[in-house]
């Protein structure tokens, strides 16, 4: 995230010494990208980031992922996700239940308590965690960031945290086999966001102020990367990590409300990258969000049936009425998964429902990938099977013997 920002303690010039007021030297960590080639932060810290006492097994929730196959279009009710034995709410970490996901990206859901999670590092890559719903604050080594309904929380790779929810929330964590940050077409050559980018640096909201706590023997856990795939290692380190005193640069944990970002419109219906908020390596992510529509005199408002020639398609519903998917079964909190190689679009009934209208009022989050995506236990727990004929209005015919309720073949119905 190119935009700079200094809080805390620190020295006058970069790689020179800080001591505090006994005379005890700060230690200087730099927390960077790319090899030193890309954004960075440098940060000041009482104990030693490298001194763990422990390192032990940290056994991940089920990461199994099915392929897409006999391929077809999906959709998945989160709302209907259950967590066992968690009747005051899932762990904001290690109650993420898969949804989908590929090499380059997964996609995870949860429905928080208030407990605390325990201190967490992704060290794989960035996360965009979207908070559908509920408040609280992200405790982090570079300082507190608060969360509320329609967050983005956006974290870099390997930056220690914990999520500590102020009531249930429900948390869309996009986790990144890479870095997430604005589009590059956003983006001034030296780095700012430029006029026609539907959002500026003053919507980001980093840490206020640097957040320290005590501690000794204190666990962290790793998510990482092995040649066998996603593993986690549960680390003791001899201090605190919440300890730094001072940092300054470009690298830092934000939040970005979807309120504050200006969706761009047009004449006629304009192609989703005009609605993307951020990128990562092989996907997007846009949102779509209450707005006027296109004021062409023979218009359609809602979007053409396209074909997902190179990415499949995922889109969250949030809020709102969803114009395109009405008569689908889609509702808020469903996700549709739109692979790569099947043309989709609106319900056929939406097409005519939607001409002379002038707003729509609906929030979605869209992911799209270059990769197909494969599905997670959790997305397989809660598939609507009969979402793929609704185009149709009816489904595959019952094998045969098989009748319906009329004593016919046995078909799926939209009615």
């Amino acid at each position: 995230m190119a935009h700079y920002r200094a809080l805390g303690r620190l020295p006058r010039q970069r790689h020179t010494q800080l001591r505090d007021d006994d005379g005890h030297l700060f230690r200087e960590e730099l927390m960077g990208e790319e090899g030193f080639s890309s954004d960075s932060s440098l940060l000041y810290r009482r104990g030693v980031p490298s001194a763990i006492v422990d390192s032990q097994v940290w056994e991940q929730p089920d990461q199994t992922r099915a392929p897409n196959h006999p391929l077809k279009p999906r959709h998945l009710k989160l709302h209907d996700l259950h967590y066992p034995g968690s009747g005051a709410g899932a762990c904001p970490v290690e109650g993420r239940r898969l949804v989908l996901g590929n090499n380059d990206v997964r996609i995870a859901y949860v429905v928080t308590g208030t407990d605390p999670s325990p201190l967490y590092r992704n060290a794989i890559g960035d996360e965009c965690v979207f908070v559908e719903a509920g408040s609280g604050t992200v405790e982090t080594v570079f300082g507190v960031v608060p969360y509320r309904a329609g967050d983005y929380v956006v974290v870099p790779r390997a930056t220690d945290h914990r999520w500590v929810p102020a009531e249930p929330s429900r948390l869309y964590a996009v986790e990144a086999n890479s870095h997430i940050h604005p589009p590059k077409r956003y983006l001034s050559r030296f780095g700012q966001l430029l006029e026609h980018a539907p959002y500026c640096e003053r919507d980001l909201h980093g840490p206020a102020e640097t957040f320290q706590a005590d501690g000794a023997d204190v666990e962290v856990l790793v998510k990482h990367r092995t040649s066998a795939g996603i593993v986690g290692t549960r680390m003791t380190y001899a201090t605190h990590p919440f300890d730094v005193v001072g940092w300054d640069g470009c690298l830092y944990p934000y939040t970005f409300n979807i309120e504050d970002y200006m969706p761009i419109t047009g004449k006629v219906h304009q192609p989703p990258p005009v609605h993307q908020v951020f990128e990562g390596w092989n996907f997007v992510i846009c949102n779509f969000l209450p707005r006027k529509v296109d004021y062409h005199e023979l218009a359609i408002p809602v979007p053409y049936y396209h074909s997902n020639v190179d990415s499949d398609e995922v889109m969250f519903y949030v809020g709102g009425d969803y114009e395109a998917r009405k008569g689908s079964g889609i509702g808020i909190g469903s996700i549709s998964l739109h692979p790569g190689g099947h043309a989709h679009g609106p319900q056929p009934s939406a097409i005519e429902a939607s001409l002379g209208v002038q707003y729509f009022d609906e929030s979605a989050v869209m992911v799209d990938t270059f990769a197909p995506l494969e599905l997670g236990e959790g997305g397989l727990a809660v598939e609507d099977p009969a979402y793929a004929w609704t185009w149709a209005g009816r489904g595959p015919a019952a094998p045969e013997g098989a009748a319906g309720d009329d004593g016919g073949p046995a078909v799926y119905s939209n009615s």
